[in-house]
């Protein structure tokens, strides 16, 4: 999954990046709206996180200007402002979800999942290929009755593969989806590195990583 965090405060910025990370999500971190605007035009997001007061746009201009261009992209709106007008403001013109600063990092990372339930291509409780499953909420991977243990990096593409198959996965959508700069994987061979060990982890079940050459991975069952 990615987010977009937009939030102009450089040390909660850094705070929501790694708590996000180690929740297992790709996200990118920009300080402004108009960062905002130029990276929700580049890259599909599951859920943008916005801070309501931002220098040039701020989160609620960003959510307008989306909602205009007939986007339905679930966003969490951060703020101070805690009035019932202003949470009314920000309800109205396209915010999904509300939050209100000082907040425990616990109960963001569940409002992101609640957005993500109700986003119009909803989370499955489960994602299963043959004896591979894994739970989005929870992380956890099972193989027949293993739990292997994964990385944050090999759960990205592991989920990505999963949401598409049997279908081909490009190289350039696996890092998009499990990087935060995508140009660090495509340059090298970090895609097949990280490939190569989720392979091994897998083993022994019936769902296997693919080769397609010249293409990319898919996902698949024996």
């Amino acid at each position: 999954m990615r987010v977009l965090v937009a939030e102009d405060d450089p040390g909660l910025r850094s705070v929501l990046g790694r708590v996000l990370r180690e929740a297992g999500y790709v996200s990118d971190l920009v300080a402004d709206g108009e960062a905002a605007l130029r990276f929700l035009e580049t890259y599909d997001y599951d859920v943008a996180v916005l801070d309501w007061r931002m220098p040039g746009r701020t989160g609620l201009e960003v959510v307008q200007a989306l909602r205009r261009r007939g986007s339905a992209l679930p966003v969490l709106l951060l703020t101070a402002r805690d009035s019932p007008a202003d949470r009314v403001t920000g309800l109205d013109e396209g915010a999904d979800d509300y939050l209100v600063k000082p907040f425990d990092l616990g109960e963001l990372l569940a409002r992101i999942r609640a957005l993500q339930r109700r986003s119009p291509a909803p989370l499955p409780p489960q994602l299963t290929v043959g004896d591979l499953v894994l739970d989005p909420a929870t992380r956890e991977v099972t193989v027949g009755s293993r739990h292997p243990s994964l990385t944050g990096t090999e759960l990205a593409i592991l989920e990505i593969l999963l949401r598409r198959s049997p279908s081909v996965v490009d190289r350039r959508a696996i890092a998009i989806h499990a990087w935060a700069e995508e140009a660090d994987a495509l340059g090298s061979n970090t895609i097949d590195v990280h490939l190569a060990r989720l392979r091994s982890k897998l083993a022994g079940g019936r769902a296997r990583i693919e080769t397609v050459r010249g293409v990319g991975y898919r996902l698949v069952t024996d």
